[in-house]
């Protein structure tokens, strides 16, 4: 038998009111383990509840993170939203410009801006007013392509009404002379356009108004990332340059019955909310070929084509082509 186990201690219970004395006997070994255990124990507990503060401490912190960065993208959401808006009223403005230069031309006589065709139209404007396309969110790229677009046609309407300036100057200094006669812009002169490369969407894809402008619209809330043309019901879509259909027919995304040409060199055409498409996937078509018939299936409020000119996959303003 070890010492510690020959060693006892005595535990003496003593009563309060002078009842019997108890005595616990416990050996060395004994008390030993007892203590060990109480000491495990107890450093367990510390640990549970360092644990435990840890973690709370950890979630409080998270938690607030998680607040801060929601609070954070809220107003970055919302400047986004403001800057989105504001692109819109610019190209609200400088179509007003534009419509009021034509105006202008048209009162004096003068000759029709290089691009007031994307304003001609066939038929009464308050009959074709049709728009759709896939709902696109504002970002920082389709914005700052809207307002590139914006600074473009600025400079253009800034050097158009130069010409203007410039025409009406002579034609004071010719008093006399008969003013030259004003040609009607868009499709009444010229239904499809002026004839360019074969490989390059230069031409018209149908006849009627430009219902909806690429850029921001609907008071900033959505990125157009083409035009849309209104027309009657089954007016023909032609395709704008020499290519091969890749894809002909019901598209989910929200343009309805769909047809996409390639042209080659990372060009590529799309009509959306066709009534319906006379073309396949795999057929070669040339410029002016009939693809398809005017309707208003998918995301659109009435009939017309969702026209779009995309460059290596990136959607480009289809007037620049045009």
């Amino acid at each position: 038998m070890s010492q510690d186990e020959k060693q006892e201690y005595t535990i003496k219970i003593i009563p309060k009111h002078g009842d019997e004395i108890k005595n616990i006997r416990i050996s060395a070994t004994t008390l030993k383990a007892a203590i060990g255990t109480v000491a495990v124990a107890a450093v367990l507990l510390v640990g549970t509840l360092s644990y435990s503060v840890y973690s709370t401490f950890t979630a409080h912190n998270n938690a607030s993170e998680i607040q801060e960065l929601r609070k954070v993208n809220g107003i970055q959401q919302e400047q986004l939203l403001q800057l989105s808006k504001k692109a819109n009223s610019l190209q609200d403005q400088l179509d007003q410009l534009t419509k009021l230069e034509n105006d202008l031309r048209r009162m004096s006589g003068a000759g029709p801006a290089d691009s007031s065709v994307t304003t001609g139209t066939s038929g009464d404007d308050a009959n074709h007013d049709g728009q759709g396309g896939p709902y696109v969110a504002p970002d920082l790229d389709n914005i700052g392509a809207t307002l590139n677009n914006i600074e473009q046609g600025i400079e253009q309407r800034r050097q158009s009404l130069l010409a203007l300036q410039e025409e009406l100057k002579a034609r004071q200094e010719a008093m006399g002379v008969p003013a030259s006669a004003a040609g009607v812009a868009g499709f009444n002169a010229n239904p499809y356009g002026v004839m360019g490369s074969s490989l390059m969407p230069s031409i018209w894809p149908t006849r009627g108004v430009v219902s909806s402008p690429y850029g921001m619209r609907w008071n900033g809330s959505d990125f157009h990332p083409g035009i849309d043309i209104a027309n009657d019901m089954g007016t023909p879509i032609v395709a704008t340059a020499d290519g091969t259909v890749t894809t002909a027919g019901w598209n989910s995304g929200g343009y309805g019955n769909m047809v996409d040409i390639d042209h080659g060199n990372g060009i590529m055409t799309r009509y959306g909310h066709a009534m319906q498409v006379v073309v396949s996937a795999g057929q070669h078509v040339r410029r002016g070929q009939v693809i398809a018939y005017m309707g208003s299936t998918g995301f659109s409020t009435g009939p017309h084509v969702h026209y779009e000119v995309r460059i290596n996959g990136q959607a480009v303003n289809p007037i620049s082509y045009l």
